[in-house]
């Protein structure tokens, strides 16, 4: 069965516009610091309302609608993201912006579990392709978005944030097609018998044990990458001399890197297994985490490169497996796992510059070389994909997709 590659091209579109419009908000602190006179503090208090939002509520919108699909819920989630742009742009007062900061993270949790729903539908048994290429959109958006808050938003002030809304409008109409495909193509029927008649492939001890596993490793995964995605370029102005725009280069490139081992993780899962998967990326990558620190300029960008690309093929890999680790609970999972990503990058970032407030930032890098060692961990992971074999595979018919009526 092929997946539905167009909906999976929607799917990941739509990701691209839901992140590029959450990650503007931490990108232009510095005009809504200016303009309403903000202490760090209330800095600090506009990230939690993001976090908590964005990330914390996604685990309990997945859980309700693994047991209540809505085929339109992506579209709505979508109408909350645009009235936050809006309001964002309207905000005459700090109260204003967290109200249209908590309507972002709202629509972002309500988007993330659904959309990982439906990707799985549209894979046609391709899990791990379908949940890669899904993902890279978010990894685009998310790079996307403070790119255009400092050559767009900041040049233009406060008001010009209201032009993003026509992105949550095109993401809408797209999503209102893709719920149309969900209700017609009777995926959601059977993710509603799905969730009712669940039976795991292993035993709740076993569950409770993998999915602990799993988020020690997205700490050790999500921690590092915060501390090159946010500190890369000030280590390479500190260690080598190098002027802003050319370690702006470089930390494109490492996005670049991370982009492409997004894309690259999921297949290889679904060809050769999604545990060995989940070992190489965390584990694997460790002789070249611990090198980077000694290493001059031009093995600093061949290894991050290696690493970016490596490192990020163990997120798409790791939601599908906790999917097939509990049946049932596919949007519960994405929740938890892609709620657990954010809130670990926005804490972990904090975290490392408050520590290289006290230190240097050569020490943060030494120190985060050692995470990849939870990697180890991985080898207690149960063998999902050999009990399921055992199992009679449940898939819903995924159609080909009718021109729309003219």
């Amino acid at each position: 069965m092929n997946p539905a590659f167009e909906i999976l091209a929607a799917l990941s579109f739509c990701h691209l516009l839901n992140d590029m419009m959450q990650s503007l908000i931490p990108a232009i602190y510095p005009i809504l610091k200016q303009n309403f006179e903000l202490n760090f503090a209330q800095i600090g208090l506009i990230t939690f309302v993001l976090q908590l939002t964005g990330a914390l509520l996604q685990p309990f919108i997945g859980f309700y609608s693994d047991r209540h699909p809505k085929p339109y819920a992506l579209a709505m989630g979508m109408a909350f993201m645009l009235l936050g742009m809006i309001l964002l742009s309207k905000a005459s007062s700090f109260g204003m912006v967290l109200a249209a900061t908590s309507l972002v993270g709202l629509g972002s949790s309500v988007f993330h579990p659904e959309s990982s729903r439906m990707a799985r539908a549209a894979s046609g048994g391709r899990h791990g392709f379908a949940q890669s290429f899904f993902q890279v959109g978010g990894n685009f958006g998310s790079a996307l978005g403070p790119l255009l808050a400092a050559f767009f938003v900041l040049r233009h002030g406060q008001g010009s944030i209201v032009w993003f809304s026509l992105a949550a409008l095109v993401a809408m109409a797209l999503l209102v097609r893709v719920g149309s495909w969900y209700k017609g193509s009777g995926a959601m029927h059977a993710a509603r018998r799905t969730a009712s008649s669940r039976r795991d492939p292993v035993s709740s001890r076993q569950i409770v044990t993998a999915i602990s596993i799993l988020l020690a490793l997205l700490f050790s995964k999500f921690v590092y990458l915060a501390s090159l995605g946010s500190y890369y370029t000030f280590y390479l102005i500190s260690r080598f001399g190098l002027s802003v725009q050319s370690a702006q280069i470089d930390l494109f490139i490492f996005l670049g890197a991370v982009a492409a081992g997004t894309i690259i993780g999921g297949p290889l899962g679904d060809r050769i297994g999604r545990r060995q998967i989940i070992l190489v990326s965390i584990l694997g990558v460790l002789p070249f985490t611990l090198a980077l620190p000694y290493a001059n300029l031009l093995w600093t960008r061949i290894l991050t490169i290696i690493i970016g690309v490596v490192l990020a093929s163990a997120f798409s890999v790791i939601v599908v497996y906790a999917q097939e680790l509990m049946p049932g609970r596919v949007g519960m999972v994405a929740g938890l796992f892609f709620g657990v990503a954010f809130g670990i990058s926005g804490i972990g970032a904090a975290a490392l510059g408050e520590l290289a407030d006290r230190t240097s930032i050569s020490y943060v890098f030494r120190l985060c070389s050692y995470l990849p060692a939870i990697g180890v961990l991985a080898f207690w992971l149960p063998r999902v994909e050999t009990l399921i074999a055992h199992r009679e595979p449940v898939s819903p018919v995924v159609p080909e997709l009718e021109p729309a009526a003219e």
